[in-house]
């Protein structure tokens, strides 16, 4: 594994801050990562957010324990902050399942103490690459009308927006016309939705999951089974255009015009049109807002006629918006969000399939937070 970074680096050193309390780490970080970066130090949070309010910075190590405050909360108010700001958690071996706590909430990665330079540049260097990904796509995102354009103009944007992409390193060739591929298109295309919200990944991340849990317990093909996974995966791909990401607290009340963005079924379908994706992941893409008893947007349709992936995605993506864990919300308990899905079964959704939906996540519910985490679709 490489030990040194890149070698085009932009003419100017990124800036990277050091936040950590004990000033043998912070000095030994000072001097290893010297030579490839402006580094700024703080040894706690208040120091760190001086430090933030008076210079650019591209990437923190941050450690956990701090003398005025937890590190986890430092990193939610940075990332909300400063969203492009890329942040490497380091920890004590006693603190793994606080920093994978950290990589739910927009961390880059983390590093156990005690680690070697190696450990160090190797994880530096995979985060100035994302760093320079991220704000690629962000300023592509942000800039580029043609992607809402034309499906002529759409697939030129495509293909620009692969070509940058793979300039950075993350693709090793042009899979603009492989879409069939969907390992080589799905860093891309996670990389697209973490670039607009860290929680818009996450969101996509765990409907997937809950998707894929249901599909298990029903006579779905293979090819289906895929569909279904990478359609969740992308069903609010169609926000990454529009106003900032706002995570909906209850969709179950919801309706087209009271949703952040009512056109985005419609948007992400024709969004993902020339990637030559199957079928069923642009009508999960398009119909995921469908209600059973016809009072769903954007198109108003009923029972049998909504496909069968994309109800099973409703379902999915309704019982993540009640029970996800976020800052400033209270979630529903696993029981409390079946038993609201099962009241409006037969009106918002359909009844048989809410009601084994309703019994796979009790069958897996003590390990049900853990596994939706952070997962993709699989390769």
């Amino acid at each position: 594994m490489s030990t040194t970074l890149p070698q085009e680096l932009p003419k100017k050193k990124p800036t990277l801050l050091v936040i950590d309390d004990e000033a043998g780490p912070r000095d030994a970080l000072r001097v290893i990562l010297r030579p490839f970066f402006n580094v700024e130090t703080a040894e706690s949070a208040s120091a760190a957010i001086d430090v933030l309010k008076s210079h650019p910075i591209d990437i923190i190590t941050l450690d956990q324990k701090l003398p005025d405050r937890q590190g986890i909360e430092l990193l939610q108010d940075i990332k909300q902050l400063h969203a492009g700001i890329e942040i490497i958690i380091i920890t004590g071996y006693g603190s793994l399942k606080s920093a994978m706590e950290g990589i739910r909430h927009g961390a880059a990665g983390y590093l156990l103490k005690p680690f070697n330079v190696t450990e160090l540049l190797s994880l530096v260097n995979q985060t100035l690459e994302k760093k320079q990904r991220l704000d690629f796509l962000r300023n592509f995102i942000g800039t580029s009308t043609s992607l809402w354009g034309s499906e002529t103009e759409c697939a030129q944007a495509w293909k620009e927006l692969c070509a940058g992409y793979q300039a950075i390193g993350k693709l090793t060739s042009d899979h603009a016309s492989q879409a069939e591929d969907m390992p080589d298109l799905l860093p891309l295309l996670s990389d697209l939705l973490e670039a607009k919200d860290r929680q818009l990944l996450n969101h996509c991340s765990r409907v997937s999951f809950y998707a894929t849990l249901l599909a298990n317990r029903m006579n779905l093909t293979v090819a289906e089974q895929k569909s279904l996974a990478l359609g969740a995966f992308l069903h609010d791909i169609g926000k990454i255009g529009s106003a900032p990401y706002q995570f909906a607290g209850d969709e179950i009340t919801m309706t087209g015009t009271s949703g952040d963005n009512p056109r985005h079924p419609e948007q992400g379908a024709k969004l993902v049109l020339p990637l030559g994706l199957p079928a069923e992941v642009g009508q999960i893409i398009a119909y995921h807002h469908e209600r059973w008893d016809g009072s769903g947007y954007p198109f108003g349709l009923q029972k049998e006629g909504i496909p069968q992936l994309a109800r099973i995605v409703c379902l999915a993506k309704t019982f993540d918006h009640l029970t996800a864990e976020l800052p400033g919300r209270t979630p529903l308990s696993i029981d409390k969000a079946c038993q609201r899905m099962l009241s409006y079964a037969g009106t918002h959704f359909e009844p048989k399939l809410t009601e084994l939906f309703a019994q796979v996540v009790q069958e897996c519910k003590a390990s049900l937070p853990a596994m939706a985490m952070a997962t993709t679709p699989a390769e």
